[in-house]
Parts: C-alpha cells; structure tokens; sequence
C-alpha cells in the first residue's frame, strides 16, 4: 500500500495538550501514514489555533493544494470554526471535493464546518475522530481507530449497536448530525442544510453533547422540535453526553427524562447507545450520505455508502 497522505487543519482551539498531539502525529506516522500542516501545531492566538484568516485559510487551502492529501484531519474541537464559515470559498472547495476526492473528518466544533460545507458546496464529510484527543490519547482506542480506517478505505460500511429502545425500525435517508450545541447554534443561518429534498429532509439524524446540564439538553432538543427539523426526520440518534450530569434543583430529573420528553413531543423514534461524541470509542459517520437504518430487538444497525474514501491501496 501507498503512504496515506494527511493533512492536519486547525479550524478551532489550539493545540494545548502537546504532548497528545505529538502522540497522534507519531501513531499516524507509524501506521504509514505521511503528514503535512505540521505548522497549525505552532500557532495560538487566545483560545484559538491562530488567527480567523489562518484557520480559514486551512480550509481553502484545499482548493489550491497542487495535490490534495487523501485525509484533511482536525486537530482538535473547542470553538472558533463558526468564526470563519462567511471566510469559507464555497464554490472553489464544491469543485476541487465535489468528486469525492479527499476525506475531511472532526468532531465537536467541527459540526460548523461540517453544516456549512455541506449545506453551501454538497459536500460529504466525516464526524469522527481528531489528532489530539482520540489518536493521542494515551491509550489509544483500538475501536475507534479500527472503525476509522474500515470505513474511510471503503465505499461503504455498516455498524452495529445495542439499544435500549423497545422499537422496530427499518427507515432511509442521509445521514447527519454532530454536536448539538453546534447543530442549534446554526438554525435559520445559511449554514444550516436546507429542508428541501436536497440536504437533510427525511434523515437519520444523530447527536451529542458534552457539558450541558439534562435541562439545556432539552431545550436544545426542543429548538429543533420547534423549528420543524425534527418532524423532518426518520429518526433521532442518540450518542454520547459526557458530563451532562442534573443539579440538586433538578430534583430527580435526568437526562433520561429530557429524552423521554423529546420522544412524547415529537413523536420520533429516538435511540440511544449510539458510539459518537466526547468519550474514547466513536464510529466514523459521513455526514450527508445515504444511509439505512433497521432496528429490532434491542439492535441498532446502520449502513450508509456514497460517501468520500481512499483510492485501492491507499
């Protein structure tokens, strides 16, 4: 097999644990892989990976490259990728990814990025794992990492879950989603993915959250009830909520209790146990491609293809 080539991007907050980020440069390196963009690893300017101009620069630098890398990997989430989404050069970045040419993946932040590029240039991209934080962790996630290169040498995968959900389901439709903070940040932007047949109407769409309190968890939840993208969907997905504990006012209510709400106000299938998010184990999901959804006795199983992947032998 050919080197694969990566490139490393920088949209959000700097690289503060460094350690973690030579870590994962290491592993990827060991694994074959040859990276460039090296120098976002240098850069901070307050709580971000540089200035806006930098960071968005990384993005457009796609377009430009004489050769593109086969995997443009963020480097970690935090905030600041909504800050460039007005800097983005949409129809430049449509015509150079548009064919499927280079894998983009990131969680977290990275939804911004994601929510935009697809809803300004079509483009599919991956809600996955990041340098730091997942292939620097000090123990690496041996399911994240096998599900990750599974899926993006592949014109197709399948995963499989268990859930708790007492439904039978068999639904299909894009695929998307990410941080839900992020997904709400968004609405009525036009850096949200149309409702219109053409981006995320009738999808399968998955969430999660770090940090959030059961209640805000809710309202989010709500924001998209209200709003009429719930109702637009086969189905809601529910991944990890790290840290998103009640307080003592809350007085017995929990997270399971804003799920069960959502469930009753929406009238959508909503299913836990999804690996996404904040936690080490996280499948790699293409956002915004087609997928197929089935769900019987407790198991969850996705399918989804069309998306962006490596050439043979890379």
């Amino acid at each position: 097999m050919s080197e694969t080539r990566i490139r490393l991007i920088a949209p959000s907050g700097y690289p503060h644990d460094r350690a973690a980020m030579a870590r994962g440069v290491a592993r990827l390196r060991e694994a074959g892989c040859a990276l460039s963009g090296l120098e976002v690893l240098e850069r901070s300017e307050q709580r971000y990976a540089g200035s806006d101009a930098q960071r968005a620069g990384d993005l457009n630098a796609l377009a430009t490259l004489d050769e593109l890398p086969d995997i443009a990997l963020a480097i970690r989430g935090g905030y600041g990728a909504t800050r460039l989404l007005a800097q983005l050069h949409y129809d430049a970045l449509r015509e150079r990814l548009g064919g499927g040419n280079a894998v983009l993946v990131g969680h977290s932040d990275f939804t911004a990025l994601q929510l935009a590029l697809h809803a300004k240039s079509g483009l599919c991209t991956f809600n996955g794992p990041m340098l730091g934080a997942d292939f620097g962790a000090e123990a690496l996630s041996e399911f994240t990492w096998r599900h990750f290169w599974d899926t993006v040498r592949s014109p197709s995968a399948q995963v499989e879950w268990v859930t708790a959900a007492d439904a039978e389901l068999d639904v299909e439709g894009p695929l998307w989603g990410g941080n839900l903070a992020v997904l709400c940040s968004l609405l009525g932007t036009p850096y949200f993915p149309g409702i219109d047949g053409r981006g995320i109407d009738g999808g399968i769409l998955f969430v999660e959250d770090v940090g959030e309190p059961p209640f805000r968890i809710e309202r989010m939840l709500y924001q998209l009830h209200l709003s009429g993208v719930l109702g637009r969907q086969r189905a809601l997905l529910l991944g990890h909520f790290s840290q998103c504990r009640p307080s003592s006012y809350d007085n017995g209510y929990d997270l399971a209790d804003s799920f069960a709400q959502i469930r009753r106000a929406s009238g959508l299938p909503v299913l836990g146990g999804l690996p996404v998010g904040h936690e080490p184990d996280k499948f790699t999901l293409p956002f915004g491609a087609p997928a197929r959804l089935q769900v019987a006795g407790g198991k969850a199983q996705l399918s989804f293809s069309g998306y962006p992947h490596l050439p043979p032998g890379v």
